[in-house]
Formats: structure tokens, C-alpha cells, sequence
């Protein structure tokens, strides 16, 4: 089960790049495929490269972060996408889960920490720094969506997909929890994210956290 996640940096910094490629060699799993120096060198080499993981600046001149991410998606670009970014903006955060991103990590993180994410991202999860989270429900909040799992109409197993959504785990580790295939988590998750309104696992995590828990 070696495998190796390839990986592109898009950064406008050199020196963030160099850092970043850097910590990447040194974890194992991890090989650098490639680096772009702004947006439209970023796509160009996402569609050529086709990497597994795209970490990617939110804040870059030029093409920024969400315009990249929404071309990747226009072009049916798999690659799983990590927003890596200075900004803790309740807005930034939102918009880029709204894009479809699959984790938003801040260029502040601990070396150790920021990989840890990746590593968790690579394995399927959405990573997202605990300190947003409160930016992140308070913009839940304020959005009309359904405020009680009775509400939102989720059955039984979809309300136990999601509390494993909000535990952190993968579809494949809560299809091995509930016995079902990852396909059909997939799905699951899929009519959880239409019934509560939401567009990413991330949100979804964000509202079971405010609304089960109680």
C-alpha cells in the first residue's frame, strides 16, 4: 500500500514554494511533480501533470486562488486541492469551500501540523484549521438552512453519516463502520449535502458540530 501522492505547488512566493517542496521530500508518501509561479501556470500544469494533491495560493496577482480552483473544476481536474493561504477570513474560508476545495490550511501552521493535514487530505479527509470553524458556522448561521436534523429530513443512516462526516472520517472508513460500500457513502453523503443546503463535507462537519451536539 506504498502509495505515492504527487504532488503541485502554485504559490507566488519563491521561497514559500522552496519551503514547502522541501517538507514534502521528507514525508513519506509525498513526491513533488511540479511548481507553478501564478494562476495560469497552475492550470496549465494541473491539466498536464494531472497530480494527485494541487496546494494552492488563495491570494496570488493575477489569477487568485478561487479562480484557479473554479478552472480546475470547470475542466473536471480530480486532483484533491488544499487552499494553503495568510488569510483566516471568515469569507475566504467560506468561498473556497464553496468552490469545491478540500482543505484550507494557513501558511502560519507548524511544519509538523501542515503535514499531518496533507497526509489526512491525501487519505480522503477535509482538513480545516480548528480556529475557523467558528468563522465557518457563524457563516452557516446566518444562512437560511435547516436547523434541526428532523427539519432537514435525514433518515437515520444519513444522520449517522453524518456525525462520522463531523468525526472526520473518510467515506472509506465509514463505509467499513457502517458495512456499506464506499459507493453507496457517497451517495449518502451526497443527499445530506442537498437536504441541509451545504456544498461541502466541511460545512456539513461544521453544522452536525453545532446542531447534534447539543
Amino acid at each position: 500500500m506504498n502509495e505515492h501522492h504527487r504532488v503541485l505547488i502554485v504559490d507566488d512566493h519563491p521561497l514559500f514554494r522552496k519551503g514547502l517542496g522541501q517538507l514534502l521530500q521528507m514525508v513519506p508518501g509525498f513526491v513533488l511533480a511540479g511548481e507553478a509561479a501564478d494562476g495560469e501556470e497552475g492550470l496549465a500544469l494541473s491539466r498536464q501533470l494531472k497530480p494527485d494533491l494541487i496546494l494552492l495560493d488563495l491570494n496570488m496577482r493575477g489569477m487568485n486562488g478561487l479562480e484557479v480552483l473554479r478552472g480546475l473544476r470547470t475542466a473536471r481536474i480530480e486532483s484533491k486541492v488544499v487552499m494553503i493561504t495568510v488569510s483566516d477570513a471568515g469569507e475566504d474560508v467560506v468561498a473556497a469551500l464553496r468552490a469545491g476545495v478540500d482543505g484550507y490550511l494557513l501558511k502560519d501552521m507548524e511544519p509538523e501540523a501542515m503535514m499531518a493535514a496533507l497526509a489526512d487530505v491525501a487519505a480522503g479527509r477535509v482538513v480545516i484549521p480548528p480556529q475557523l470553524n467558528h468563522l465557518l458556522a457563524a457563516a452557516l448561521r446566518s444562512e437560511t438552512r435547516p436547523q434541526s436534523v428532523g427539519a432537514a429530513g435525514l433518515t437515520e443512516q444519513e444522520t449517522r453519516i453524518l456525525e462520522k462526516i463531523a468525526a472526520g472520517l473518510s467515506n472509506k472508513q465509514i463505509g467499513r463502520e457502517l458495512d456499506i460500500t464506499e459507493g453507496t457513502v457517497k451517495v449518502h453523503v451526497k443527499h445530506v449535502l442537498r437536504k441541509l443546503d451545504l456544498r461541502s463535507r466541511v460545512e456539513a462537519a461544521v453544522w452536525a458540530v453545532e446542531h447534534i451536539r447539543n
